[in-house]
């Protein structure tokens, strides 16, 4: 069989004292370097199947492969039951006679390769007949190798070797990661349907527990493929030693397995109870809470882990991956670094997701979505200077649906990058509309997502929706994120230069609720910090809001910027936003979000007909 280094898999019973260093030794393995040899091969475990109408020769064969190792035989002289056989026993390998009566070896390798059970299993060809022909439609039929007979021990004895190696290898290729040499979806597929038969029959239940990594794909895009993929080898390394630091009780067993991307997975089987899943759980989180190399840089990968156990939870393999992957995302809504058992409330939530999820979609080519704009006022006036665009759902049977539900399940899905760019083109228009009206419009704030920021192609949309509807940078403001902003800020800061050349204004929005570098604002291109509301909120009663307020105001004023307050909703927290010095404001004090009519009519207008992004 092929070599590689260690167990075939991470199929773990209680830990003893040497129990990771085959488990450590075989995930360092280079899982390129594959050879082949005698040593490998382990010939009592190979199932071989015999299908020859002469009695004589079943004989003949067996005999020559018992004195080559062989043990486990399946013989049969009736070829009408081959394919019953086959689909039963599964051999490893095929030794098929071609001429035989009533179904030849032609017929029984035409119905193998076209049943999708039986065609992965090597075929080696017996055959008394040396015309190129035969050979040549067995080959096409899809036989693997050919025997002259009668057979030469030692040829029968190399030949079976060698395609029972193949064989391996090419199953370890199908049913193996590369890169970390974890088992991977659809080996634990077929275990867990494994485990479900047995529960079926009787046994004890088991647990799905679906792990995912956080900020992973941040990590990997900002360092590379190369770095990503240590990482992930590193992560099978934690992850392994988890279940081992577990304690995993006797009878209970446990396999980890990679099921693509950066989500990871454990099946448990032998539980008594869920209850069991939970310590191994939490020493797989604690097995994550020490930092990684990446790039010559330390990171932090917090994982989230969604249980679902069965036979309560389910019975069918796909629902119960399902389940677990919908526990895993409410860990995920909890802050991460924490795991979830299933419930059905969550999977009715998960519907619910995925139907909001469709009609939001919808929503965008059916134009059911619309502007409403905030206006922002200068602190010490009073007076209006500028407005923020922010988008709501008009939904034809709901009706208003609050962004809170449909934006992050936008965010979720990836749909809040067409959003982001319907809500950017719906701005320009009704600017537009304003201005084709004679109206003064003032500067518009657009909001732009992480991940709208992260597709490298954001400057030409913004130009290529200024070019459409022929409205001039001096118009437009461009909010991002703190946290957007410094994910990568040396990448950033290039695209957030290719903006700042197009004329456009650039704010920091919920300012104080990340992680910036000083020295990074200095070299960003930026017009405006907005100090996030949760700071705002208590900054006339709570003494610690109150300094951070007040030293984001002087620090802004210190790099030349202009300085917003969000969320000012009563006067107390204006006096203590005018004494600091803050420059604008906006909030529930001043005006709610109102739709584009309304804003209209406080521009001195009449109502334009409603603008619709192309």
């Amino acid at each position: 069989m092929m070599v590689f280094e260690a167990p075939t898999d991470l199929l773990l019973r209680p830990a003893t004292d040497t129990a990771t260093t085959g488990t450590f030794a075989r995930l360092r393995a280079d899982n390129a370097a594959v050879g082949f040899g005698a040593d490998d091969e382990q010939p009592g475990e190979s199932v071989i199947m015999m299908v020859d109408d002469e009695e004589v020769n079943l004989d003949v064969i067996q005999t020559l492969l018992e004195d080559a190792g062989y043990r486990k035989f399946v013989p049969t002289s009736e070829p009408l039951r081959a394919l019953e056989m086959l689909a039963a026993q599964q051999p490893d390998v095929l030794l098929l006679d071609l001429m035989m009566p009533e179904m030849n070896g032609f017929d029984i390798l035409k119905l193998m390769r076209a049943d999708d059970t039986l065609r992965h299993i090597p075929v080696i060809v017996l055959t008394s007949s040396t015309d190129a022909e035969t050979k040549l439609q067995a080959l096409e039929l899809g036989a693997t190798d050919f025997l002259a007979k009668p057979v030469d021990p030692s040829e029968l004895a190399l030949r079976l070797r060698n395609t029972l190696s193949a064989k391996a290898y090419r199953d370890r290729l199908a049913n193996y990661d590369l890169v970390t040499g974890l088992p991977n979806r659809r080996l634990f597929t077929e275990r867990l349907e494994r485990a479900l038969r047995l529960v079926a029959t009787g046994g004890a239940g088991g647990a799905v527990m679906q792990i995912n990594l956080g900020r992973f794909k941040q990590i990997s895009d900002a360092f590379g493929l190369g770095v990503g993929d240590s990482l992930l080898k590193a992560v099978a390394m934690r992850l392994d030693l988890g279940l081992r630091a577990s304690g995993l009780p006797e009878g209970v067993a446990a396999s980890l397995c990679r099921l693509g991307g950066d989500e990871f997975t454990v099946l448990l089987t032998g539980l008594e109870s869920g209850d069991a899943a939970v310590p191994v759980a939490q020493a797989l989180l604690n097995s994550m809470a020490g930092s990684f190399r990446a790039g010559g840089q330390e990171v932090f990968i917090a994982a989230s882990i969604g249980v679902t156990v069965f036979p309560d939870d389910g019975m069918e393999a796909g629902t119960l991956v399902s389940s677990a992957g919908a526990a895993m995302r409410h860990a995920e809504d909890q802050g991460g670094n924490c795991h979830r058992f299933y419930s059905k409330s969550l999977n009715a939530r998960s519907v619910q997701r995925l139907n909001m999820e469709s009609e939001l979609r919808r929503a965008i080519e059916r134009e059911e979505l619309r502007l409403f704009y905030q206006p922002k006022v200068r602190v010490q006036t009073g007076r209006g200077t500028s407005a923020e665009a922010l988008v709501r759902w008009m939904h034809p049977e709901r009706g208003m649906v609050s962004p809170v539900e449909f934006i992050p399940v936008a965010e979720e899905t990836g749909l809040i990058v067409p959003l982001g760019e319907w809500v950017l083109r719906a701005a320009c228009e009704q600017i537009r509309a304003w201005r084709v009206a004679g109206l003064r419009v003032p500067r518009i704030s657009v909001n732009v997502s992480g991940e709208q920021f992260k597709t490298q192609k954001l400057s030409r949309t913004v130009a290529a929706a200024m070019a459409a509807t022929g409205v001039d940078a001096r118009y437009l403001t461009l909010e991002l994120t703190e946290s957007a902003i410094m994910d990568d800020a040396p990448a950033n800061a290039r695209t957030l230069h290719e903006l700042k050349e197009l004329g456009l204004a650039i704010a920091i929005d919920d300012f104080g609720t990340g992680y910036s570098s000083l020295s990074y604002l200095k070299r960003f291109p930026l017009d405006e910090l907005k100090i996030d509301r949760s700071f705002v909120s208590h900054v006339d009663t709570d003494p610690d809001n109150h300094a951070i307020v007040a030293a984001i105001i002087a620090m802004g004023h210190g790099l030349g910027l202009v300085v917003v307050a969000e969320g000012v909703e009563t006067q107390e927290q204006l006096a203590v936003l005018k004494m600091r010095g803050c420059d604008e404001c906006q909030g529930y004090l001043f005006s709610k979000p109102i739709a584009s009519d309304g804003f209209t009519r406080l521009l001195g207008g009449s109502p334009p007909p409603q603008a619709r992004a192309a």
